[in-house]
């Protein structure tokens, strides 16, 4: 049965349709997209019907690089991907709007959990695993829908012995939706980059994103304080149920100090207040990879307990013969940044 292709380009007809699919996610949400095209980049916004049953929707988004220019699909498409012939023909659409904007891969990494049987399906349909992450992959996923004290309850000791030092020490959370804030954040993070050698998300980039969620009461900034000196900050962003714990910064004086945990609790309260029913701590190291650039922060996220959720990781499906050039430099890149 033949599919009906539709570009989206106004915000309710999105926004309304996206939710029908459980796997909804603020990676496709209209605002990621807005975000996106404040950063000079090309979105298109994709919807699959079959007859009048909508079967598909896919937020794509066109980077340029140095090593060339491909298509990015973030937690997404949205589909069933036990229909071969629905995931056939929506991806051929897809490559037919990356070739049209010169691209060279197609890049998705999409909210389905990973496994051998969707592994197969996508490298049937000319997938190959990526060298790079797309975006977090294996997340950390906590259930709001047990009361705080069960919460508590099911993390580590040390994580809520550490919660309630908090607490007792007087450090107190402050809730932003101040854009100013952001030049802060990002200053903190350049210094934890120099540190610990990472490359850092520019002002802009951070800067334009919570401005994107701002207006629709979708991101917040969550400070941690002892005596005004500021110890943590969390960026989080709530979407369709689900609360993301997207970036965080600490600064030195929160070395011996518990300011992280608060931040951390504020936003569990926040969510839960808020009538959401998950909280993602977004990505961790897998356990066994000690020297993993993240294995730290990902021992401090493993303390609040939760269920990890791997989810299929990011996928190429190459559109030219260049595509062979940048995988080697992506490998090679990855094993500089020790990912």
């Amino acid at each position: 049965m033949s599919l009906n292709f539709e570009y989206i380009t106004d915000t309710i007809n999105w926004e309304q349709n996206i939710k029908l699919f459980n796997e909804a996610n603020f990676l496709q949400s209209w605002n990621w997209g807005v975000f996106q095209e404040s950063m000079g980049k090309i979105v298109t916004r994709l919807s699959v019907r079959r007859e009048k049953s909508l079967v598909a929707m896919a937020q794509l988004v066109r980077e340029t690089a140095k090593r060339g220019t491909y298509v990015t699909i973030a937690g997404g498409p949205l589909l069933n991907w036990d229909d071969e012939e629905l995931v056939l023909q929506t991806f051929e659409e897809i490559k037919k709007i990356a070739k049209e904007q010169g691209a060279i891969f197609i890049r998705f990494r999409p909210q389905a959990l990973n496994s051998q049987k969707l592994r197969n399906t996508v490298k049937k349909f000319g997938a190959v695993a990526s060298q790079m992450h797309l975006t977090a992959d294996l997340t950390l996923q906590l259930d709001l829908s047990n009361s705080e004290d069960d919460i508590l309850q099911q993390m580590r000791k040390n994580t809520r012995y550490s919660i309630r030092k908090s607490e007792k020490d007087g450090i107190t959370t402050v809730f932003s939706k101040d854009k100013n804030d952001i030049k802060q954040f990002c200053d903190f993070q350049n210094d934890l980059a120099k540190r610990h050698g990472f490359v850092p998300f520019s002002y802009e980039f951070l800067f334009n994103q919570f401005s994107s969620f701002l207006d629709d009461d979708q991101v917040i900034l969550i400070h941690s304080y002892k005596d005004k000196i500021l110890l943590a900050s969390a960026f989080i962003i709530f979407y369709n149920g689900e609360a993301v714990y997207h970036y965080g910064i600490s600064t030195p004086e929160n070395g011996k100090l518990p300011g992280s945990y608060a931040c951390q609790w504020a936003a569990i309260k926040e969510a839960k207040k808020r009538g959401i029913t998950k909280y993602n701590f977004w990505g961790i190291a897998p356990e066994e990879e000690k020297n993993h650039r993240f294995a730290g922060v990902s021992i401090f996220k493993r303390g609040f307990g939760g269920e990890e959720v791997q989810y299929l990781p990011s996928h190429d499906m190459p559109l030219s013969a260049k595509y062979n050039l940048t995988s080697s430099f992506e490998f090679l890149r990855k094993k500089m940044r020790k990912l």
